[in-house]
C-alpha cells in the first residue's frame, strides 16, 4: 500500500508490524498481515480471502446540489447506507455559486466517499458522476423502481409506494434542494417514468430526506 492511505495507516493509525487488516481489491476482500512500515508504504503478506457481502440493491442517488457541509453528510451517510451511484443535480433551485463551485469539490467528495466506504466495511466505493441537469439524469437512470420526492400535497406516501413494488434489484432515488423542484422538473421526472412521493407532512431538511428514503428502500426492496 502506497501514497496517502499508507500514510494514514502508519501515522495516523499508528499501524504495526504483525497487525491484520482487511484488504480490498474493489471485488474481493482478503486478510493481510503488515510486515513492513515506511513513512508513504506499508508492505503486507495476504492471507486467507474472506467472504463479502455485497448489496442486493443497486441504488442510484440523484442528489441536488445544497450547501456543502449537508451535501457532503448525505453523501457520507448515503454510502453507509449502500447507494452503488452519487449523480449531482444542477436544480433549477439550487444555488448558482454552489453550482458553480461544485466541480472544484469532486476530488474532496471522492475521498468522502472512500473514507466512508471503509468505515462502513464496503467492498466497492460508490461511483461520483459529473453534476448534471435533472432532466437529463432523469431520462438516463430508468431504473425498474425510481421515486421522486416531493412535497406536493397529492404525492402519494412513500410507504404505500414500496409496499405495492416486488423486491427489486435496482432503484433510483431524485431529492431536490431547497425550495423544492420546479414545474419543468416535475415534469421531466414523470415524463422519464419517476413517480412522486412523499416523506409525510414535515418538511425535511434535504440530508435528513437522504437518510430516511434510503433506510425505506432498503427495507421494502431489498432481498
Amino acid at each position: 500500500m502506497e501514497g496517502d492511505a499508507a500514510q494514514h495507516l502508519g501515522r495516523v493509525l499508528r499501524a504495526q508490524q504483525g497487525q491484520v487488516y482487511e484488504l480490498s481489491d474493489g471485488q474481493r476482500v482478503r486478510l493481510g498481515r503488515i510486515e513492513k512500515v515506511m513513512r508513504d508504504r506499508v508492505e503486507f503478506s495476504l492471507l486467507e480471502e474472506i467472504p463479502v457481502h455485497p448489496p442486493t440493491l443497486d441504488v442510484t442517488l440523484l442528489l441536488s446540489v445544497v450547501k456543502f457541509d449537508a451535501f457532503e453528510w448525505a453523501i457520507e451517510k448515503a454510502t453507509e447506507l449502500g447507494v452503488s451511484t452519487i449523480v449531482p443535480l444542477a436544480a433549477a433551485r439550487s444555488e448558482k455559486a454552489l453550482l458553480a463551485a461544485a466541480g472544484k469539490r469532486a476530488e474532496r467528495w471522492k475521498k468522502l466517499l472512500a473514507e466512508a466506504s471503509q468505515q462502513s466495511r464496503r467492498v466497492r466505493v460508490p461511483a461520483l458522476r459529473e453534476q448534471t441537469q435533472p432532466a437529463r439524469a432523469f431520462s438516463a437512470h430508468a431504473a425498474a423502481v425510481t421515486i421522486l420526492l416531493s412535497e406536493r400535497p397529492d404525492a402519494r406516501p412513500l410507504r404505500e409506494i414500496l409496499q405495492a413494488e416486488p423486491p427489486s434489484k435496482q432503484a433510483a432515488l431524485a431529492i431536490g434542494p431547497e425550495g423544492g423542484w420546479t414545474e419543468a422538473e416535475f415534469a421531466a421526472a414523470q415524463a422519464s417514468g419517476f413517480r412522486e412521493a412523499s416523506l409525510g407532512k414535515q418538511i425535511l431538511r434535504t440530508e435528513t430526506a437522504v437518510v430516511a428514503a434510503l433506510a425505506s428502500l432498503n427495507y421494502a426492496l431489498s432481498e
